[in-house]
């Protein structure tokens, strides 16, 4: 397979992932901000927002000043945000339509549709039905989309691409809302791990709250949310079940060898899994796990850089 075309499934891939995840943090907070206590703290609020989507540093260098309208444009549909919904959903379908050849006819048709749909929903009122509505379909079609490769896709080497770019893109964001989730605890407790809403909104953010309940009911301890997300082998947005899944899609695709060109990929793979398995999630104070979900972070974007070095794939500034 050409290298373009695999850099075009695997950026297909984490857009498609990026959007869903961005998507569901902003309909959560939407949510949420009919109960906050006073606009300072709905300010810290949508502060984190921009943090847990990568558009903290972009979005100060166009506006000067915190403003709740102005934000939920930004991260929706402005063409200054490259990881605004409309950004990622439009390059999800470029990707797709330089691999119509490859994917599912049917995936095309969700991606088109959604594109076609968005043109009419942007001269709409920007009124919070309205954001809430396209927020849903961006999920919908998130999840249609990953229904049709999962159903109709053959197990071989363009499906490789798709699920590590998923899976990688998946992790890297539940470390993300993890760490900020733990840096507003830390500031608001004075170090201690113990505050409800915190965790609970980190585990909607990460469409986690029913799975976690049903495992430790009915209480919300911090240790066993942060175990839960971070190392729980069977939920499928933890860090440790995105890696895991990770490497059994490279194993795939290396046909289960270890070539010369990949073997410092496997090496990094390795030192990932390793360094969750040995980590004492339950004993560590906020410091700890910052800097744990810092490194982590850091190791996401070491091993995208060494898998499109490996398999020729171009970098995009734009998930920078």
């Amino acid at each position: 397979m050409l290298s373009r075309v695999a850099d075009s499934l695997y950026w297909m891939s984490r857009n498609i992932e990026r959007a869903e995840n961005n998507a569901r943090v902003l309909k959560v907070q939407l949510i949420h901000m009919l109960e906050a206590s006073s606009k300072e703290a709905l300010d810290r609020e949508w502060e984190e927002i921009l943090e847990v989507s990568a558009s903290t540093a972009d979005y100060y260098s166009f506006y000067e000043r915190m403003d709740r309208e102005t934000i939920i444009q930004y991260l929706t549909i402005s063409p200054l945000n490259v990881n605004s919904l409309m950004n990622t959903m439009n390059y999800a379908r470029e990707n797709a339509r330089a691999t119509r050849d490859i994917l599912p006819e049917e995936l095309w048709e969700v991606l088109n549709q959604f594109h076609l749909d968005q043109k009419e929903w942007q001269e709409l009122p920007n009124t919070r039905d309205h954001t809430q509505q396209y927020l849903n379909r961006v999920i919908q079609t998130s999840m249609t989309s990953q229904g049709v490769i999962e159903s109709s896709m053959s197990r071989g080497t363009p499906y490789s691409f798709i699920k590590i770019g998923k899976w990688l893109e998946r992790a890297e964001k539940t470390a993300r809302i993890l760490n900020v989730t733990c840096e507003k605890n830390r500031k608001e407790t004075g170090g201690g791990t113990h505050h409800y809403y915190h965790w609970m909104t980190a585990l909607h953010f990460l469409n986690g709250y029913d799975a976690y309940i049903k495992e430790y009911p009915p209480t919300m301890e911090p240790k066993n949310v942060l175990s839960f997300l971070i190392k729980e082998r069977n939920f499928p947005r933890s860090i440790q079940y995105c890696m895991d899944h990770v490497l059994e899609a490279v194993t795939n695709l290396e046909g289960g060898k270890v070539s010369h060109y990949s073997e410092n990929l496997f090496h990094m793979l390795e030192v990932i899994q390793n360094e969750i398995e040995e980590s004492s999630i339950e004993e560590m104070g906020m410091e700890e796990l910052m800097h744990f979900l810092d490194h982590f972070q850091d190791r996401c974007q070491t091993l995208s850089r060494m898998f499109s070095e490996t398999y020729y794939l171009i970098e995009p500034v734009r998930v920078k």
